[in-house]
């Protein structure tokens, strides 16, 4: 009956796992280190709606994924990443929306001995709140202390665990003393499926701005070649026609040669003089909006010795 019981979830599980990779055409692969059964129940609550969480045994998930590549090829991509402790998140909803939900579900967790580090841990200078009698515990960790009012206290910041580096012991008793809970655990987006292709998740922050930056920089390098070898191309057009047209320019400026779009030229070059009467108005101008900014300012600051910093009732 056991064995029947087995059987049957196997089963359900395929059948469940495959209806889920039908229907959601979308799906983010996720690590569960360190992220118990309470947590996952929080983090299925908050992405209700939104989102199918299915968890499973690797060995499971290669074969029902392996026995519906006849119906979906693709598929075949996310083998690749099913390795460690993983799961699926599935939805239909917007990719970076969900990514934050699943991101923003953390709980704090002390430091175990052996656990890898995540991330740097420093231990702040300051009062610890501990007696005289841990003096030696700091010691033997290198921390330099002095005892303030019968309690001990760190003389600096402490960088006492390195980032992917094993958590010691002497190290996890001392946070654990002095109730620091460094690290905080939840779902790790390893990899994101969506459309038949597998991507890094840090692609999500690839904006539209940064799109059309990359686009833009790329034509800029077609034209360049294509304007350096000559060969002429849509986006090297408009330069071709405007080098064409300084060069027609500097022919005409040399020659009785003439078109509409050169006659002022022409006409400067003949005259320069008739053309000098606009550089005095344009300087007027200018000296007027400096007189405007020195009366402002001398006004402001006849103002300010009046008042000599007192009120009208002072």
């Amino acid at each position: 009956m056991v064995r029947e019981d087995k059987s049957t979830w196997k089963s359900n599980y395929f059948m469940r796992l495959i209806e889920l990779m039908d229907e959601y055409p979308k799906l983010f692969i996720v690590g569960v280190d360190n992220v118990g059964s309470k947590q996952m129940q929080s983090i299925r609550m908050a992405l209700r709606g939104t989102a199918e969480v299915l968890m499973g045994k690797n060995t499971m998930i290669r074969k029902a994924i392996r026995g519906h590549l006849e119906n979906n090829p693709n598929l075949e991509k996310i083998l690749p990443y099913v390795k460690g402790n993983v799961g699926f998140v599935f939805t239909k909803g917007d990719l970076c929306e969900v990514r934050d939900k699943i991101l923003e579900n953390k709980v704090a967790a002390p430091a175990k001995a052996g656990a890898l580090a995540p991330l740097d841990v420093f231990v702040p200078k300051g009062n610890t709140g501990m007696g005289p009698e841990k003096t030696s515990f700091f010691q033997a960790l290198n921390i330099a202390t002095k005892i303030t009012r019968g309690t001990i206290e760190i003389l600096s910041d402490i960088h006492l665990i390195k980032v992917d580096t094993r958590v010691g012991a002497s190290e996890a008793t001392l946070l654990n003393m002095m109730k620091i809970s460094p690290f905080s655990y939840g779902l790790v987006i390893n990899a994101v499926y969506e459309a038949g292709s597998v991507f890094s998740p840090e692609v999500l922050d690839i904006t539209d701005d940064d799109l059309m930056k990359i686009f833009v920089q790329g034509i800029t390098n077609i034209a360049s070649v294509s304007l350096e070898i000559g060969y002429p191309i849509v986006a090297s057009a408009p330069h071709s026609i405007a080098n064409g047209f300084r060069n027609l320019a500097a022919v005409a400026a040399e020659t009785e040669i003439t078109f509409k779009e050169v006659e002022q030229l022409k006409a400067f070059l003949a005259d320069p003089s008739a053309f000098a009467s606009m550089a005095p108005a344009a300087a007027a101008v200018e000296e007027t909006k400096e007189e405007a900014k020195e009366e402002a300012k001398a006004e402001s600051e006849e103002s300010s010795d009046e008042d000599m910093g007192f009120g009208l009732f002072d």
